[in-house]
């Protein structure tokens, strides 16, 4: 049995992904039978700020004109408030339809980072569409929001596609960072990943060191039923896995949000960050 925290927190925004955030929801959900937990964060920016006009008695017009700015402000947070209900409303309605027995919703005010800290401790998995409603789709550029999440999480986060497809085949990258078996030993804990066609690869020479590893992996799933396949891929990880998973039509990527050589302070690796960008299949990212 897995000792894993139940809840999967899934962040909804609105945005052209969070239809696909609540459809992979909904399929985490079916296998674990985790609770979901749907998430809608309001900005600062969206919550009211009434300013103190006290100082500004003497200014006459200005004065009827910071008050119009204020009542302005208050509607736009209503609005925002009702917007992000009705975000909510709309994803509980997804997972209900998909049959996701249990599903609570969060209108947050404030700081996503802030809120995420609140319930992760009970989460097994953070959802988050690759891009949000700010990002910039003809650069590819992954959203803000995502990036901070990646950062921020001690949790295994799921970053969506842009659709959902059924998920039958699992691409695991392998470099022998401290993420890295962490993912692998994740996988063999949860059962979520049971069942799956399994595939671990490392990009590089196959070094000695290297095949230890896979050998290593693919033991350590096979001891919690798992029968994976390894391979070496010569090249570099971010055009060889991402080739890799077209070519051979994986269906979802799991890595290490760290990579093993390269990464050596808090910050999100290079390769793990081309490859989001360019998978078109849901990545799983490991701290």
């Amino acid at each position: 049995m897995s000792e894993e925290p139940q809840k999967i927190v899934a962040l909804v925004d609105g945005s052209a992904y969070s239809a696909s955030v609540c459809d992979h929801a909904a399929w985490l959900s079916g296998r674990t039978g985790a609770p979901v937990e749907l998430i809608h964060v309001l900005g600062r920016r969206e919550a009211p700020e009434r300013p103190d006009l006290s100082g500004a008695i003497a200014l006459g017009a200005r004065t009827a004109l910071l008050e119009e700015l204020a009542e302005l402000d208050a509607r736009r947070a209503k609005l925002a408030g009702q917007r992000g209900r009705a975000i909510l409303e709309d994803a509980r309605a997804i997972l209900d339809k998909a049959g996701v027995a249990q599903i609570t919703t969060r209108l947050r005010h404030g700081d996503l980072i802030e809120a995420l800290a609140e319930v992760e401790a009970d989460a097994r998995m953070i959802m988050i569409g690759k891009r949000g409603e700010a990002a910039d789709f003809a650069m590819g550029h992954l959203g803000s929001n995502l990036e901070r999440v990646l950062r921020a999480s001690h949790r295994p986060v799921f970053v969506a596609s842009r659709a959902f497809r059924p998920i039958s085949r699992m691409l695991v990258a392998w470099d022998g960072g401290a993420s890295a078996v962490k993912a692998v030993d994740h996988i063999a804990r949860s059962p979520l990943f049971q069942g799956l066609e399994t595939h671990v690869v490392t990009v590089g020479s196959a070094t000695p060191e290297a095949l230890e590893g896979l050998a290593h992996a693919k033991a350590s799933l096979q001891a919690a039923g798992i029968m994976a396949e390894t391979a070496v891929l010569p090249g570099q990880p971010e055009t060889a896995l991402g080739k890799l998973v077209d070519e051979a039509a994986f269906d979802m990527l799991v890595m290490g949000a760290y990579g093993h050589s390269r990464i050596r302070s808090l910050i999100i690796g290079s390769t793990t960050t081309a490859m989001i960008r360019s998978c078109k299949v849901p990545v799983v990212l490991m701290r």
